[in-house]
């Protein structure tokens, strides 16, 4: 759904926007929160009562791990990346790993060590 789509579907599902509304953290930002409520709409359908708890689970899952960096298994991530497909999250933050850290040290060692070395030793 795109913007204009999620709020065309809000306004032809007034009840179902106001339920969904109150599952809003209180520390959620707006651009947060924008997100994970399409991530919900996209998906609620699939996971009417007695399982909506398990649909903010998988949102709040998917939101964490896009916003935040934080990791969870692979097969839950594949599975809320799937959920999730099509929602455009602006400036999204770019998180990088301890072994992906570590591995770009590395390698700038070894592009500039030995310049380093020669321009110490001349």
């Amino acid at each position: 759904m795109a913007t204009t789509d999620v709020e065309d579907f809000i306004g032809q599902n007034r009840q179902l926007s106001d339920l969904v509304e109150t599952f809003r953290s209180v520390s959620e930002s707006e651009k947060h929160w924008k997100s994970r409520r399409e991530f919900i709409f996209r998906n609620i359908n699939d996971y009417e009562d007695p399982h909506l708890d398990q649909l903010l689970a998988l949102s709040m899952v998917w939101a964490n791990h896009v916003f935040l960096g934080c990791r969870y298994d692979p097969v839950l991530l594949e599975k809320v990346s799937e959920m999730a497909e099509g929602i455009v999250v602006e400036d999204a933050p770019v998180f990088k790993t301890r072994d992906e850290l570590i591995k770009q040290q590395q390698q700038q060692k070894k592009v500039h060590g030995p310049a380093i070395i020669h321009s110490v030793l001349h």
